[in-house]
């Protein structure tokens, strides 16, 4: 299975509800837990989020695949649901 790589910044609350939404659903459910998921603090690493395309945080890829991007009219239900989508996806890759 390809892990994914989530850009965030410590202090965004979009990428707080974005991690919260990763611990919740891998809690919830055994087959997300087995998803290998990279976080990436964005200010940390700024050479390796250089070398992807993205504009927002928190961003998800799937290899070099963007899979979500936020957007500032986000809301908790909107970031968990496209979390969950990339976790799917992730275990398709099995």
């Amino acid at each position: 299975m390809e892990k994914l790589t989530m850009f965030y910044l410590e202090h965004c609350p979009y990428c707080r509800n974005a991690r919260k939404a990763l611990a919740e659903l891998q809690a919830e459910h055994a087959r997300y837990a087995a998803v290998p998921v990279e976080l990436v603090e964005e200010s940390e690493e700024p050479e390796r989020a250089d070398r992807y395309d993205y504009y927002r945080v928190p961003t998800i890829f799937l290899g070099g695949r963007k899979l979500y991007e936020a957007v500032i009219t986000d809301r908790y239900e909107d970031i968990r649901r496209n979390v969950q989508a990339a976790l799917d996806a992730a275990l398709e890759t099995e």
